[in-house]
């Protein structure tokens, strides 16, 4: 093996240089690189080590992991198909008989699941970086300072967003199709990849495009202020549609031929629906059904339409952006009238001490003005809104028509689901790090750990809250899925039993998900060793269950009777002062630990056993 090859596999030389030998190398010389190459360097950067997507600023290790998380999906449905298309011969009365290849509609629903991932996932990533393809205050303060133009800023960013959507589909996309002729043989391999690429990469394209456009007309149109207002209620819209899709696909495949072959309006109106007619018209050519020809005129369009909307308007949205942030958000009133009586309530009621009052408001207060705490929560309520949808819709085909029914089941089963994927939310953004602007207060006043007494009062208050906003999303929940609900669910004892297990479980999955939480909620430290990412999504595939399952369980025990109820209660009531008074030894032994001054490093000192 030459010495250069082996550089190219090892990166670096082939063998080691002493330090006189290395000396005489002399200096370093760093790559020339323009000004527009510095800045794409720059922005591409602020894609993956902004405060979103990296709080410990560890960019490369999150790149990485987003990157294996992204395409591995489609690798390994493409290798899991290898047996599908290539089973083992079956015997029947001693005479061998091969299979063949499957069913046409099966292979139809296999293209078409690479199809609605590239479109989901590239939906998502898109919506993640919402707020990164245009400039924030950081670039304003900097990079208006020095001698760059403005043309050549604007037109490093965008290609800075032109590579980051490349890559992404790239990644996506290519490791299926590296694997999926072997695996599934297709009868014209160059028409299949053709097919393949050309629709997968399409609809990958038009989500981005499509979110991207979006962006830039209500930025044109409505401005920053306004924009802002319903960013959070679009972003979950997004993502909760993006997943639904992805969650129901393998309901929602069996009735793909109904609706394929009766050229049912949804199809000529669901995107991911135009590129598999893409697919299918370039891999079987003028054989093709009729559809595929005009949902792939329809794909073709599309694409075309979004791309231009998304290059016309992404300038103006980008200067008006600009401008807004110069001229500053303005004068405004802080006073919130509304809320005035609720708080007198909640003073009297629920926070009457004042260091929980200090808390509750404080996490009030911070938990929607730092973009990380808002796509957390936008994040977690989306997949909770699918997940609901999920469970509650069916699809049934009668006489040749899809009909979609409810689930009695699915609609008990919900609110578990809501109040998990809330209070989870609430935990993840809270013991999130990176945000130490409002610790020195309560380090000042109560030490650092803080004493027994205020740090029961100061995580009591976090408590609180999740529990006071879990309940009311949980109830309304409750009122909007009465409106589907069949009747054996609108009676006054179910009524009270879904009210009842709701409550409960909010309570109580606020007892186990912050057990262990022993700081105020957005002080949390960096932690030294990062958090596995397959194990993080393993505990929450092993937990939720649970709280979907209880109330299908629980629900018509409890509504037979007051008897019933009052039993409930007092399981939930016991349950909850169980976890209460481990939560109260957790404290204790947290507030007990040796005090450590500003800048101290615990770790020579305990091992790195303190938290």
């Amino acid at each position: 093996m030459s010495d250069n090859f082996q550089r190219l596999l090892t990166m670096s030389d082939s063998q080691p240089l002493g330090l006189n030998a290395q000396a005489a190398l002399g200096a370093v010389r760093e790559p020339q690189r323009s000004q527009f190459a510095l800045l794409v360097r720059h922005f591409l950067e602020r894609f993956f080590n902004h405060e979103t997507a990296s709080p410990d600023g560890d960019a490369k290790t999150r790149l990485v992991q987003i990157a294996f998380a992204v395409g591995l999906a489609p690798f390994m449905i493409a290798i899991y198909l290898w047996p599908v298309y290539h089973p083992v011969i079956q015997f029947r009365q001693n005479h061998p008989i091969p299979v063949g290849p499957p069913p046409y509609w099966l292979q139809v629903n296999h293209h078409f699941f690479f199809v609605v991932y590239s479109f989901v996932s590239m939906g998502i990533v898109t919506v993640f970086e919402w707020d990164m393809f245009f400039p924030d205050l950081l670039d304003l303060w900097v990079l208006k300072t020095l001698p760059i133009p403005e043309v050549r800023a604007f037109l490093a960013r965008v290609t800075a967003i032109s590579i980051f959507v490349a890559g992404f589909l790239f990644d996506i996309n290519i490791f299926a199709a590296i694997v999926l002729p072997a695996a599934i043989d297709p009868p014209d391999l160059p028409r299949f990849l053709a097919a393949h690429v050309f629709a997968t990469f399409g609809a990958g394209l038009f989500a981005a495009a499509f979110i991207l456009a979006l962006q830039g007309v209500l930025l044109s149109l409505l401005g920053e202020r306004l924009f802002r207002k319903i960013s959070l209620v679009l972003q979950c819209l997004a993502i909760t549609a993006l997943l639904l899709l992805l969650f129901l696909f393998p309901v929602f495949s069996s009735v793909v031929p109904t609706l394929l072959k009766s050229s049912n309006a949804y199809v000529l109106l669901c995107p991911p629906f135009w590129f598999l007619g893409i697919y299918q018209r370039l891999m079987e050519g003028p054989a093709a059904l009729p559809i595929y020809a005009a949902l792939a005129k329809i794909g073709a369009a599309a694409l075309l339409l979004m791309a231009a909307l998304s290059v016309l308007t992404y300038p103006l949205a980008y200067l008006r952006r600009v401008r807004q942030l110069v001229e500053g958000p303005g004068k405004r009133s802080s006073r919130n009238w509304v809320a005035q009586p609720l708080n007198r309530l909640l003073h009297a009621i629920i926070v009457r001490l004042p260091i929980r009052r200090a808390v509750f408001h404080f996490i009030s207060q911070t938990v929607l003005r730092v973009p990380r705490y808002r796509i957390y929560l936008v994040l977690y309520g989306g997949v909770g809104l699918s997940v609901v949808a999920t469970a509650i819709l069916r699809f049934n085909v009668m006489h040749g028509v899809v009909r979609i029914g409810i689930s009695s089941d699915g609609i008990r089963s919900a609110l578990g689901i809501v109040a998990f994927w809330v209070i989870a939310g609430m935990r993840m953004a809270f013991v999130s790090s990176g945000n130490q602007q409002g610790s020195w207060v309560f380090r000042i006043v109560h030490g650092r750990p803080p004493q027994f007494h205020p740090a029961l009062q100061q995580l009591q208050a976090a408590r609180t809250w999740v529990v006071l906003w879990a309940v009311g999303i949980t109830l309304a929940a409750t009122i909007a899925l009465r409106t589907v609900s069949p009747g054996d669910l609108l009676t006054w004892p179910a009524t009270i039993a879904q009210i009842l297990v709701g409550c409960g479980l909010c309570l109580l999955l606020t007892d186990i998900l912050f057990l262990k939480v022993t700081t105020v909620p957005f002080t949390g430290e960096p932690v030294r060793d990062q958090p596995n990412l397959a194990f993080t999504v393993l505990k929450y595939y092993t937990i939720l269950p649970v709280p979907a399952v209880v109330p299908i369980a629980t629900e018509p025990w409890i509504a037979k009777g007051a008897p019933h109820m009052i039993f409930a209660i007092v399981v939930i009531a016991a349950a909850h002062l169980a976890l209460l008074h481990r939560h109260r030894a957790i404290v204790q032994q947290y507030s007990n630990l040796p005090a450590l001054e500003d800048g101290e490093d615990d770790f020579p000192m305990k091992l790195g056993l303190r938290y």
